[in-house]
């Protein structure tokens, strides 16, 4: 009996349980890509980012004598062609959590088993499922620190190798050139530009894992706050594609712990944070795209998509160093430290007063570790919408924040180019990857702060402390 492997963010052979679960049917299997509805709504670079990390993938299973087809279109059109080419019978697929993915799925689910094909579902992206942690009456998490509490003892499953065979058919189904499908296209200059900054695949991944642990954990704790330095992992762009699986980097968190190295629970926390994300995206799925505390709707954030001070916050240019920075490396790099991520976003709903919602679309399209439950739980930690977020009267100063965390200047120096005289290639790479509409020059002068940082706090204030609500 065919089984197709439905490849979505699971682009790994190592700890795949879909893909043992379709090996383990009996019969060749089938890998299929396909760039369907919800892939097509992505962002510029995770909607790019996604096509490198198949093609790499590809790579992997012809090492292993397979292939990887690629079809694009509606996902249950496809997979029916698929299944009418290659007389399949049965379809496996890693399980997603988010609003857009759960309604195609289900749809998916329907169709196929309506036509009389084995279409199941398999877990896999996450530790835990997201039903499975509970309060003692029943009810889900609102707040992490018990979550991690409830789950931090839990028993996790050692990973799975990597098979050492994929069965092939004899026939195999044609397949689409992912060059034709010009996934670059809507990052325009800026392909080349960030491409350097990432790490692609499956052995990349795990080259990063081994670096973290045998480099920066045991200071992790303490070094993950400082953007200039390398002291966190960078895993997320690679748990974002699921080309390394979370079973693998809780598990060497757990031997690091063992062992007695400092960082290690933090990093244990951490990834259980982003098990959070997904245990909220799951029970309130509202939290993606609306106030996940519904009061806030009434709160009178701006949301003019092209206000000048908008546009000056996405090309770097508030005059802020910290936010400029980091605005700038998120532009070149596709990656944004966690710390300015706070920083940034804080900025951006308190001093200017804006909707969390633009910069979460910002985010969706410069990000390479773009994760739609991450990305809104962030976003509304940082404006007080959500759950477990910052308090509204938490407005984090971002001149007192660079001063705390990037005192030399290394991590400013690094990605502002106007005003020094010999910007570092980082810096100027920014004015490669920018839009030529935006008309930015590194010869330019820096500009001054478009608010002031104790008149942005107060203007904040003053507008929580008169909601109505």
């Amino acid at each position: 009996m065919t089984t197709i492997w439905w490849v979505r963010k699971d682009l790994r052979l190592s700890d795949n349980p879909a893909l043992l679960d379709a090996i383990g049917q009996g019969g060749p299997v089938i890998p299929l890509f396909i760039l369907d509805e919800v892939v097509e709504g992505y962002g510029a670079c995770p909607k790019w980012r996604f096509g490198l990390g198949s093609d790499a993938l590809k790579a992997a299973l012809e090492a292993l004598g397979s292939r990887l087809i690629l079809r694009r279109g509606r996902a249950l059109d496809v997979l029916r062609d698929v299944i009418s080419e290659t007389g399949a019978k049965a379809v496996r697929y890693s399980r997603a959590y988010d609003p857009d993915q759960v309604a195609r799925d289900k749809a998916v689910k329907a169709g196929l088993r309506a036509d009389g094909v084995d279409a199941r579902s398999v877990p896999g992206h996450l530790l835990f499922e997201p039903w499975s942690v509970e309060t003692k009456t029943g009810q889900f998490y609102k707040v992490y620190s018990p979550f991690w509490r409830m789950v931090k003892d839990r028993d996790i499953a050692a990973p799975e190798a990597a098979p050492s065979r994929i069965p092939s058919p004899e026939v195999w189904p044609m397949s689409e050139r992912l060059e034709d499908w010009s996934l670059d296209v809507e990052m325009n200059r800026g392909a080349r530009v960030v491409r350097p900054y990432l790490a692609v695949g499956e052995d990349a991944a795990q080259e990063r894992l081994d670096i973290f642990m045998g480099e920066r954990i045991a200071r992790y704790a303490e070094m993950r706050d400082f953007p200039a330095v390398p002291g966190t992992s960078r895993l997320s762009e690679n748990l974002a594609w699921g080309e390394i699986s979370p079973r693998v980097c809780y598990h060497a968190g757990l031997r690091a712990l063992h062992e007695g190295a400092a960082g290690a629970e933090t990093f244990l926390k951490e990834l259980v944070w982003r098990e959070f994300a997904y245990h909220l995206v799951w029970h309130t799925p509202r939290i993606v795209s609306g106030n996940w505390r519904e009061e806030w709707d009434a709160f009178p954030w701006r949301e003019e998509e092209d206000a000048p001070e908008v546009l000056a916050w996405k090309q770097g240019r508030t005059g802020i160093p910290f936010v400029d920075a980091a605005m700038r490396e998120l532009y070149v790099t596709g990656h944004m430290h966690n710390r300015a991520r706070m920083i940034v976003a804080s900025f951006l709903t308190k001093h200017l007063m804006t909707h969390w919602r633009i910069g979460l679309r910002w985010f969706e399209d410069c990000l390479a570790d773009w994760d739609p439950a991450s990305n809104a739980m962030g976003w509304q930690w940082s404006a007080g919408s959500g759950p477990d977020a910052t308090p509204y009267f938490r407005v984090f100063n971002p001149v007192t924040q660079l001063d705390k965390f990037d005192k030399s200047r290394a991590y400013a120096d690094r990605w502002i180019a106007e005003g020094r005289r010999t910007p570092s290639e980082d810096a100027l790479r920014f004015f490669d990857a920018a839009p030529r509409s935006w008309g930015m020059t590194p010869d330019a002068p820096y500009p001054p702060p478009i608010v002031g940082a104790e008149e942005g706090r107060q203007r904040a204030l003053a507008a929580y402390e008169a909601r109505d609500f």
